[in-house]
Formats: structure tokens, sequence, C-alpha cells
């Protein structure tokens, strides 16, 4: 799938790129990322292939990411009316002031006002609540959200790492009272964080978000450049994101992944990228790249068809231990399909069910 064969993201009819551009390393202020002149020339190779999706936030690079984007797109209208720019809230990056971050009306609205600000456009395509502050009402956010629609300043809504309960009863709450409803979820989603597979991918399923994974390599951690061999050696720039994480049952993934990658005569991480966007309910998987040789292997997955047994391999490897009620879910065929096949789904009888009349009360 070439990177210009747009989808549409949830129950929406906003058309994105499979793969989005993550400009989280766009500005070195963290002490690592892209330079402003390599960050517009990967901005530029991703929108040439045909890309139109790009995701930011207030609080990246202390707001730089952000005026990278605007300074770079604000002199050509339609380069920017093409493109679809996704930034985010709740950041405070006004030390003081209670109110310079969160989710309450006045934050919002001046978050807002910021980012136009540093884009250098009147309007956000995609505004996401970069995470629930927990302080907030929901519906006070969700009515701040509906009056930016309103206004024509924003143009859909999306949540970030917020827990499905919450989203859940956001979205509902919208949808009854008529305002702007959400289109998207955005939730760290690899082969080594997979426990968004207990709740948040079903209710976003279930409620027409699109999910846009972020952290499809963890941090790196699946990139193929660390070897068993080295195990305890290693340093990354993120630290113990990364570090914690290269253990033996990482690098018995990892050999699985450099045997498939083997097969296929592909990299590492198109196989966890590959990977991460056939999963069920998957729009758009989120890409970072701080050069553009990063970025053209990265849209390269997009081109590596994992065979059903590499698939299974993968999940095999990299099974999570779920939440409950998951496991008490997957058992309801047995007691609740008597034997029978339900849209596809066969079961066992249960073994504590009446085996005949007789035995029914």
């Amino acid at each position: 799938m070439p990177l210009d064969h747009y989808v549409t993201l949830g129950h929406s009819g906003l058309r994105v790129s499979p793969l989005c551009l993550g400009t989280m390393t766009f500005g070195k202020e963290w002490g690592w990322g892209s330079e402003p002149e390599e960050a517009k020339r990967i901005l530029d190779a991703y929108l040439d292939r045909g890309g139109n999706f790009l995701d930011t936030a207030n609080g990246y690079t202390k707001g730089h990411s952000e005026a990278i984007i605007g300074e770079h797109l604000a002199h050509d209208r339609k380069k920017r009316d093409r493109v679809v720019i996704a930034t985010k809230f709740t950041t405070n990056l006004f030390t003081g002031d209670p109110n310079g971050g969160g989710t309450n009306r006045k934050a919002v609205i001046a978050q807002c006002e910021e980012s136009l600000r540093r884009l250098r456009t009147d309007y956000i395509d995609l505004y996401w609540m970069h995470v629930w502050d927990g302080t907030t009402p929901i519906e006070e956010t969700m009515r701040a959200l509906d009056t930016l629609v309103t206004q024509g300043k924003v143009r859909y809504l999306g949540f970030s790492d917020t827990p499905a309960w919450k989203v859940a009863q956001a979205q509902t709450m919208a949808q009854l009272r008529g305002w702007a409803p959400l289109i998207a979820l955005q939730i760290e989603y690899s082969l080594l964080q997979r426990t968004v597979e207990g709740e948040l991918v079903p209710m976003a399923r279930e409620l027409g978000l699109g999910v846009t994974p972020w952290g499809p390599l963890r941090g790196g951690a699946l990139s193929g450049k660390y070897k068993r061999a080295d195990k305890g050696k290693h340093e990354a720039a993120r630290g113990a994101r990364v570090t914690s994480y290269l253990d033996d049952k990482t690098f018995d993934l990892l050999e699985l992944m450099e045997k498939i990658a083997y097969e296929l005569g592909t990299t590492v991480p198109r196989v966890a990228l590959a990977w991460v966007q056939g999963r069920p309910g998957v729009t758009s998987t989120i890409i970072g790249a701080r050069t553009p040789q990063q970025l053209e292997d990265n849209v390269g997955a997009l081109e590596v068809k994992l065979a059903p047994a590499h698939v299974a391999a993968l999940d095999a490897t990299s099974t999570p231990t779920l939440p409950f009620p998951v496991n008490m879910l997957s058992a309801v065929p047995s007691f609740a399909y008597g034997g029978t096949t339900i849209n596809g789904q066969g079961s066992q009888v249960w073994s504590q069910a009446p085996k005949n009349d007789s035995e029914r009360f």
C-alpha cells in the first residue's frame, strides 16, 4: 500500500495516509531530535511521497515542533490546506500558571490559540486531548472542544492516552448532547505494548474511533540495533524507557523479527510497523524520524506483507497479560453458544451444561 492510498479516520470522512508523520523529533530542545532545516527536509520527503497526516503537540520540544511546521507551511496556503495537521493540548508551558495547561475550558481555548499562532494557521484539522488530567469534568472539556469546532478553529476531535471508560463517557455524552464527537484514539501500541488490546482497542472499534498508534518501535527497542550479546551494556537516548525492555523475552522477539525480516528481504523496524498497521482497529500508525533515511525505511513498511504464519508467530511471542475480565470473556462461547457457531466462531459445549431434558430444571 503506497503512502498516498488514503484511509478514512474512524467514523468520519477525513482521509489520511496509512502512516502519520510524528514530529516530536522536530527541534533539539529536549537534547535529541532534528535541527529545523533537517526537520523540514523530512517533512518535505513525507509530503513528496503523498503523505498528508502530521502529528504534533503544544508541548513537543517546548512548542518548537509546532513552530517548525508553521514556518514551513505558512508560505504556501495550498500546501497547508492539503495537509491534515493534528496537534494536542494539556501540556502546561507556563510555569506558575495553574490554568496554563490541563483540560478546563479556559486552558483548552488558550492552548488552541497558542497552537494556532505557532502553526501560523487559522484552523487545526484534528485536535487531540493529549491526556486526561483528572481534575476537570469531562463535560466541560467536551463542551469547550465543541465550541472550537463551532467557531471553525478545529475540524475534528480525538483523545490520546486516556482510560477507556473515560473516553467512552466523553463519546457517549457528545453523541447524546449533539456535540462534536471524537473520531480517533491515539495510544501506545507495539509488539512490546499490547495491553491496549484489553479495553482501549475494543472500545475504539465499538465507538467509531480510528486507532492511531504511537511508539510502534517502543522508542527504538524494536529497531533491531540492540543485540542479546550486548545485554546489560546498552545505552539509549531515551534511557530506561528503552533499556528496561531489553530482557531475554524481548531478545527472543527481536530474533524472531530478524528471521522474518530475512525471509521477506526487509528490515526489523518494517516488520514491527507492518505488524502494528495490520492490527484490528488501526487506521494510521504514527512514525518518527530524525533523518530522511529513517523516514524512507519506515515508509517502506507499507510494502511488507506478513504471512499469516508470521503474524501468528509474532503474536505468540509477544502475548500480553490482559486485565480482568478479558480472560473471562474469552470463555463466553463455551457457556453461551451451546456448541453452535456464531459469526464464524465455533464453540465447545460447556462441561456443566445439561446433557438432556431430564437434567434441566
